[in-house]
């Protein structure tokens, strides 16, 4: 039997899909059996960010519907053997799915994979019940700003009142010289705010944002600090026990590589 985890937040463009993204690709590529499975239903991207919409036939609602099965709505991943997408679809809203339906189909998939990632739509009205109903844990991710940070905390207050688990913290987009120069809030601030365990910090990577347009993850690029940082975080979920990166040492490092290199 596997396991469920939703990824979610209060606020939308923190990042969202793309740690689900990232952290199915990373289990994968650690060999585990993994489901990627969009739930923002009318607003689905998972499957652009993974480079799969075109491979699409059939969606979540059309399984629960039972207008398919649940094998022939999955969608193989073009480079890991052992990754799939169950996108959300494009042309119903949040009233097509109810919790129920969806805790029935995180139980068909758990037989099946080690890991169910389950990514959440924005905010904490239906969508987000019903994300969360099938999880077995939740990892909530947020930026370092304030507007975000107090979203998060009222996520976390609703994952513990639908007894999801001990939701794990990701804080995403952190850039180090706005933290140095009081800019922004450090590691510490955001974890002392929400008070829930630190699962990882992936800093602020344009690289991302190319990644992500190309259809291709960044945990699967191993010069990348932040595909390093997803990496670390999907160790982690594994159970290990890796150190946090110490973001301006790695940088210091990856830039003179890329200087030895002849990239800058």
């Amino acid at each position: 039997m596997g396991e469920s985890i939703v990824i979610t937040s209060g606020k939308g463009g923190v990042g969202k899909s793309t740690t689900s993204a990232n952290i199915g690709t990373g289990l994968a590529l650690a060999g585990k059996k993994v489901c990627l499975v969009d739930t923002d239903i009318g607003l689905r991207n998972l499957d652009v960010l993974m480079g799969l919409e075109n491979r699409i036939v059939y969606d979540l609602i059309d399984v629960v519907e039972k207008k398919c099965g649940v094998k022939q709505a999955l969608i193989k991943d073009k480079r890991c053997e052992e990754l799939y997408l169950l996108p959300a679809a494009q042309t119903k809203d949040k009233t097509a799915l109810d919790a129920r339906q969806l805790r029935w189909l995180t139980a068909e998939l758990k037989e099946t994979f080690d890991y169910v990632i389950i990514d959440c739509p924005a905010g904490i009205e239906m969508g987000f019940k019903n994300a969360v109903s099938g999880a077995d844990r939740a990892i909530v991710v947020t930026t370092p700003e304030n507007a975000a940070i107090r979203d998060a905390d009222r996520v976390i207050g609703l994952l513990e009142k639908e007894k999801v688990g001990s939701p794990k913290l990701l804080i995403n987009r952190l850039r180090t010289q706005m933290v140095k120069e009081g800019g922004m809030m450090d590691v510490d601030e955001v974890v002392s705010v929400l008070s829930i365990d630190l699962l990882g910090v992936v800093p602020d990577d344009e690289e991302i944002i190319r990644s992500g347009n190309r259809g291709e993850p960044i945990v699967l690029h191993n010069k990348s600090l932040a595909a390093k940082a997803y990496r670390n975080i999907t160790r982690r979920i594994q159970g290990e026990v890796v150190p946090l990166l110490v973001l301006d040492k790695e940088k210091k490092i990856m830039a003179k590589m890329k200087k030895w290199l002849g990239f800058a």
